[in-house]
């Protein structure tokens, strides 16, 4: 017959194991999270800088025409 000391080892291993079970679970979980958010992050700073780079240039380009439409009409701009 088993006694009640004998059966503490095995709920000692049981509970170790099934806490062992949900740590990984979480730390594998958080770990494909964060690796979600960063290439998410990576994506959206990559497209601010493609929308920095077009207005930058389109603004350059803007004062170019400006520039020179000003010249053509006999503007002093500079």
């Amino acid at each position: 017959m088993l006694k009640m000391i004998d059966l503490v080892p095995v709920f000692f291993i049981a509970f170790k194991a099934i806490v062992f079970g949900v740590c990984m679970f979480l730390a594998i979980k958080w770990h494909y999270d964060q690796d979600r958010k960063s290439k998410a992050a990576r994506a959206l700073l990559l497209t601010g800088a493609k929308v920095i780079a077009v207005l930058t240039l389109l603004t350059i380009v803007l004062v170019y025409a400006t520039l020179t439409l000003g010249q053509k009409l006999g503007l002093n701009l500079m």
